[in-house]
């Protein structure tokens, strides 16, 4: 037996699933009687069950190729560490807009991990060049990669969020499903550019200072050992 149903206006689909559920228990049906979702309820239900996988997936493979880059464990988690200010600017928009966490959403999210972790890579790359080429302290480094990156970044993070304009406030056949993403990502470059200037210098610092402790510690346990 199939059982169809329809959403009220503004209605989530999650929470007519979560209803959906709820009155089959309070049903009590024998074992025998077996209950499954179809159709768009039934994509929606292995959606919730691969996005976490997913996004976990594309936050291992960014740390991957930015510890290969950098030859370093630390310096790729000071650039992914400007992501969660990313993700909650993109909830809060959505939370605001009155819209879903749908899977074209979710593909904004991961779109954001590439787009805002660029803020982080300018300011590091930088310092770094700065530490190894000019003798500099961290803390002289960074302080002048957030001075002179800050156009750069404005203006990568204005471009993108201004190409987002026409997903999040287009009209016409199909507006409805792009919306989302649009939204996502301007909430997401609004939050990270404002935070992302005070994060990322202050993680690069408080993570610099433990790697010079742990390669301190490193090579007493050597020089203990040799002796």
């Amino acid at each position: 037996m199939t059982i169809s149903f329809n959403l009220k206006p503004g209605a989530a689909l999650g929470d007519a699933v979560n209803a959906a559920e709820a009155a089959a228990a309070r049903v009590g049906l024998p074992a025998t009687i077996q209950t499954a979702f179809a159709g768009t309820a039934q994509a929606y239900q292995e959606s919730l069950g691969s996005e976490p996988m997913l996004v976990a997936a594309a936050l291992v493979t960014v740390y991957l190729i930015l510890a290969i880059l950098y030859e370093s464990y630390i310096h790729p988690i000071t650039i992914i560490s400007s992501l969660p200010a990313a993700s909650v600017g993109a909830l809060l928009a959505l939370l605001v807009t009155g819209h879903d966490l749908d899977i074209i959403a979710i593909i904004g999210i991961i779109l954001l991990i590439g787009i805002v972790k660029k803020n982080a890579i300018m300011m590091i790359d930088f310092a770094l060049a700065a530490k190894r080429t000019e003798g500099k302290s961290s803390y002289e480094s960074i302080v002048e990669a957030c001075r002179l990156r800050f156009r750069p970044i404005l203006m990568t993070t204005l471009a993108a969020l201004l190409g987002a304009l026409p997903l999040a406030f287009g009209t016409g056949v199909g507006a409805e499903l792009r919306r989302p993403l649009g939204i996502t990502i301007i909430g997401g470059l609004i939050a990270s550019q404002l935070l992302t200037l005070y994060t990322t210098p202050a993680v690069y610092l408080y993570l610099d200072r433990a790697q010079r402790w742990l390669d301190g510690a490193r090579r007493g346990q050597c020089a203990f050992t040799t002796r």
